[in-house]
């Protein structure tokens, strides 16, 4: 292996290990982002790329219009599953490109010199935490199960007896 190769998965393994430290530790992760170089870029870019997706498929799930999916449309799980993997892509595609772009134009109002790049980058880290609130979810299906997705419920409510 060469060590341009070498050094390479090194950069790509340094900022996986950076995903989780995001978390405890964002000034450092924040910090290192001012390396926009095209192989520092390229190295974080399949972290990027996992964190979009999951704050995407966060955001999707947390929204009002899949809460009914299977009262509205006459869905199952699979066809649900289908829908929510595709409106993650999409909210992950705008959310990264446009998001991005408003980032940008902020940090250019306030006297930034970095690069949309950067910019884009800064704010799929900044996601993290939304991706990481998918974490409850299994808890979530466990409790309610499909009435996370219906109106209502299962259940008949209090009843009032006279």
């Amino acid at each position: 292996m060469s060590v341009q190769a070498e050094t390479t998965t090194s950069l790509e393994r340094d900022w996986w290990l950076r995903l989780g430290l995001v978390f405890s530790r964002p000034r450092l992760v924040f910090a290192w982002l001012r390396d926009d170089t095209d192989e520092a870029a390229h190295a974080r870019q399949e972290p990027i790329l996992l964190v979009g997706f999951l704050a995407g498929l966060a955001g999707v799930l947390s929204s009002n219009g899949l809460g009914h999916a299977l009262d509205d449309f006459q869905l199952d799980g699979v066809d649900l599953a289908v829908v929510a993997f595709f409106a993650a892509l999409l909210y992950g595609l705008v959310g990264y490109f446009a998001l991005g772009a408003l980032t940008y134009l902020g940090e250019q109002l306030a006297g930034s010199l970095g690069t949309y790049r950067r910019s884009r980058h800064v704010l799929a880290f900044a996601c993290a935490p939304l991706a990481l609130s998918l974490a409850m979810w299994p808890v979530r299906l466990l409790l309610y199960g499909g009435d996370n997705f219906r109106s209502g419920g299962s259940d008949s409510g209090r009843i009032r007896r006279p």
